[in-house]
């Protein structure tokens, strides 16, 4: 296994990755399985919802020629698996051993329900097979007691990423009997013929970024930009660049006025990855200023209106620590995530305008939240917070006297 832009891709041939598949029948669990590709790779570096997903899959197989590059970068190499081949192969894989398919279509994809049920009785006349139209923003009305009762082993979602990442990672653990589960993107327009795969001779040169920009000129252009000019810089940053620098980060002091004590409180989160870790809401400024870097951050971390909170003051430039200093389990995310040598941090104190209900943390970063006496907070946060809380709670506490 290795990492791409801190994403992990199993580094296993064609052969190997069919024959761990095949095995998922006689395994009691779901198989999550992904396919990156240079765009879902990017798309990750800005949502760490997708970023987090993405590394908890079980088998996760290299979809894009510019993954073996970025592999030979890091003196790795990695065989190409395209979702096109991986559907195909599970398909037919379902067809000879008699496994139950069901497929999830986007209502909105390119392939309508009848176009996919169409091509998939020409070319697998054997296959058991139900295909369920949804909508991919909205899923609660799925029918959850019709999908359990069609018992399929095998899942292929098509709502395109990340929207069928997030569905099976968040679902899984609903579906009866399911062995497998794999986002497949628009791979089945290549079977319904509404769009024409490239060549074989043009997917081995790894060129068929050309062929879809021949094809769809206006609506390609931009994405293959990014999948191809965009990922390798990044990548190339990422390996030489970013380790002799310091990521920008902003600190959330999030505060609010106790009625009983009259004291201020201060909210506190336990980070997701490390037990007792308590640390100050944070994370990357992403090149915008500390208060609408710090608005961002409380609205994804804490799910925080707006409204919700008011930003009374900033400071930048207040702390700094290298990675390398720190214990490996600690700092797993923004090695691999960002690839920088540690980070800068920026304090945003904000005031709490809400109410405790309205505070809801998001699952992949954290597991649980609290509020602190101010006098308490260095004792409560982790060891390695200390030092720097030192200094947010000096700031803090110069804001209520001024």
């Amino acid at each position: 296994m290795i990492k791409i832009l801190g994403v992990k891709i199993d580094n296993i041939n064609k052969e190997v990755a069919k024959e761990k598949i095949a095995n998922c029948f006689n395994i009691d669990q779901t198989y999550f399985i992904t396919t990156p590709n240079p765009e879902i790779i990017l798309e990750a570096q800005e949502n760490e919802e997708l970023f987090y997903i993405l590394n908890r899959a079980n088998i996760s197989l290299a979809d894009g020629f510019g993954l073996k590059i970025a592999a030979k970068l890091m003196g790795k190499k990695i065989e190409r698996y395209t979702g096109a081949d991986l559907s195909i192969d599970l398909l037919s894989l379902a067809q000879k051993k008699k496994k139950k398919v069901l497929i999830l279509n986007w209502t909105k994809s390119l392939s309508t329900k009848n176009d996919i049920k169409n091509a998939i009785e020409l070319n697998y006349p054997k296959l058991n097979f139900h295909i369920i139209d949804t909508e991919r923003e909205n899923t609660k009305n799925i029918d959850w007691q019709k999908i359990n009762e069609l018992q399929a082993e095998i899942l292929l979602v098509n709502f395109g990423a990340y929207f069928q990442e997030r569905f099976i990672y968040l679902n899984k653990h609903k579906f009866k009997n399911l062995k497998i589960a794999v986002g497949i993107g628009g791979a089945l327009d290549f079977l319904s013929g509404k769009i024409k795969r490239a060549p074989k001779t043009v997917r081995a040169l790894g060129v068929e970024w050309l062929w879809r920009l021949y094809q769809e000129p206006r609506k390609r252009c931009k994405r293959i930009f990014k999948a191809v000019f965009v990922f390798s810089f990044r990548v190339f940053s990422w390996k030489f660049i970013q380790p002799f620098k310091y990521r920008k980060n902003v600190v959330c002091l999030l505060y609010k006025k106790d009625e009983d004590s009259n004291k201020n409180k201060i909210l506190i989160v336990e980070r997701k990855d490390q037990k007792n870790h308590w640390q100050l809401p944070q994370g990357g400024t992403e090149a915008q200023n500390l208060k609408i870097a710090a608005s961002r951050e409380i609205q994804e971390e804490l799910n925080l209106k707006p409204e919700l909170f008011k930003n009374i003051a900033t400071y930048k430039k207040l702390y700094k620590y290298t990675v390398q200093n720190w214990p490996k389990k600690f700092n797993r995310k923004i090695k691999a995530m960002s690839g920088y040598k540690g980070q800068k941090q920026g304090l945003a104190i904000c005031k709490f305008l809400g109410n405790d209900e309205d505070i809801k943390i998001n699952y992949f970063d954290h597991k649980s939240w609290q509020w602190v006496d101010e006098d308490k907070l260095i004792n409560k946060v982790h060891k390695h917070r200390k030092e720097a809380s030192k200094i947010f709670l000096s700031k803090f506490k110069n804001t209520q006297t001024n």
